[in-house]
């Protein structure tokens, strides 16, 4: 059973939808004694950084979340929820993440329109997993206005927009981050999550 944590911020109930699509059973909770009994973990999110934080420790669910990690269990954030497992964002002030990936956020630099919103395409930094599913150049639905700033081996893939190379897929061991929204992608976004799902125990 994948837990989606519902922390008041964003895109719950697509995500339910991409799960009933894929047939995959979960649970929408901020208790942490189902969160303790799922195999994997979704960390959805549309907001700012600070925010999202906010309402984690007042749900008194980063521990839980540190616990899950540290045991293994598979993580993935979506959009705010792949910007909130870096260690630092910074939008109007410096606010520490949950620290799951080394890096920080920051607003992308660019004279193109932000939020960055609409289908680009995703270029692999080095070989993974989803590789065996998707073509590099497969189009995937972003809307996002800052971004993250990794550790170059965490980088799994990216999308160029202006002059920036944004990172799209991050990941290391049991920890997974997608900038752009896979529920909101089709075939391509459906395929990243039926591999997601085949990680779990």
């Amino acid at each position: 059973m994948i837990a989606i944590i519902d922390y008041q911020l964003g895109n719950v109930k697509s995500i339910q939808n991409a799960m009933e699509r894929l047939e995959i059973p979960y649970i929408v909770t901020n208790q942490k004694e189902e969160i303790q009994k799922a195999n994997g973990i979704i960390l959805p999110g549309v907001g700012t950084f600070a925010a999202a934080m906010k309402n984690l420790k007042n749900l008194d669910l980063i521990s839980i979340l540190k616990e899950r990690k540290d045991e293994g269990i598979p993580i993935l954030g979506i959009c705010l929820g792949m910007q909130i497992l870096f260690e630092t964002g910074y939008e109007v002030a410096k606010v520490d993440g949950l620290g799951f990936l080394q890096g920080k956020v920051e607003k992308i630099e660019t004279e193109e329109k932000l939020p960055h919103m609409g289908w680009n395409e995703l270029y692999f930094s080095k070989e993974n997993v989803f590789q065996k599913t998707i073509k590099e150049g497969s189009d995937v639905y972003f809307v996002h206005s800052y971004m993250a700033k990794p550790f170059e081996d965490d980088v799994i893939a990216y999308a160029i927009y202006g002059e920036n190379r944004i990172p799209a897929i991050v990941g290391r061991r049991n920890v997974l981050g997608c900038q752009f929204h896979p529920e909101k992608s089709g075939k391509i976004g459906e395929k990243i999550l039926r591999t997601w799902k085949e990680m779990l125990k």
